[in-house]
């Protein structure tokens, strides 16, 4: 049997939630917690900050940096010489991938901004994140016994899933909340002008059953009493 239409309204549309984003690309899993899905949102910080550190410490911390490419040769691409970050992301495209890991990448972009060749140190963080010499990176590439590139491979994989953290907070929950129209059962869109439904008639009580009477047993007589006979004698 067909079920009949109904005139229940629609759930709210989603809403996209663009601070939520900026957020979890911060930190991984901040836009989550804002939105109230703390569980979600630390999972996401303990295991995308996790790859990336570990993926740090497995290259020394020598494997995250935005390279300095003014001395370097020109590139060329689409017929246009790339110059500035264009130039420099040509030289190490894994920069591309470990700056989505957010704030955690920041340092390599100010090293890159504030690089002086001419000292061995930046003026806020020192070594971290900053381009290391050319016989520095071929000792890190000989002796790292291949720790090195695979450190870099698990921050690049770090940033990438990151992004799919940031379009999950900027998505919103895939279960909303029902507006006050939908809990009431109100909606502006409700056809108020559909006819109702025609009344289903019931069937018509069964007639009385008449009753008979019932009337006591008339009285029987008993049978009379036996005369007594003669002591010695025949009735």
């Amino acid at each position: 049997m067909a079920s009949s239409p109904t005139n229940d309204p629609p759930l709210p549309p989603v809403k996209l939630d663009p601070l939520a984003a900026l957020l979890s690309y911060l930190i991984p899993g901040l836009g989550q917690i804002y939105q109230g899905r703390i569980g979600k949102g630390l999972l996401f910080f303990g295991g995308l900050y996790l790859l990336f550190f570990y993926g740090m410490s497995m290259g020394q911390w020598r494997n995250v940096w935005l390279p300095d490419a003014t001395e370097l040769p020109e590139v060329a691409f689409a017929g246009q010489t790339l110059g500035g970050v264009p130039k420099a992301i040509s030289y190490r495209p894994q920069f591309l991938g470990q700056v989505w890991i957010g704030a955690a990448a920041w340092p390599g972009v100010y090293q890159y901004i504030s690089f002086d060749k001419t000292k061995d140190e930046g003026p806020v963080f020192g070594k971290f994140q900053r381009m290391p010499e050319e016989k520095e990176l071929n000792e890190l590439q000989r002796n790292g016994n291949k720790r090195w590139d695979l450190g870099w491979v698990y921050t690049v994989i770090a940033g990438v899933l990151n992004l799919l953290v940031i379009y999950d907070a900027f998505a919103g929950p895939m279960f909303r909340e029902a507006s006050p129209e939908w809990l009431t059962g109100e909606s502006e869109n409700a056809n108020t002008d559909a006819p109702a439904p025609a009344a289903v008639a019931s069937p018509p009580d069964p007639p009385p059953v008449a009753m008979m009477p019932v009337f006591p047993p008339p009285d029987v007589p008993s049978a009379p009493p036996t005369p007594p006979t003669a002591q010695g004698g025949t009735p």
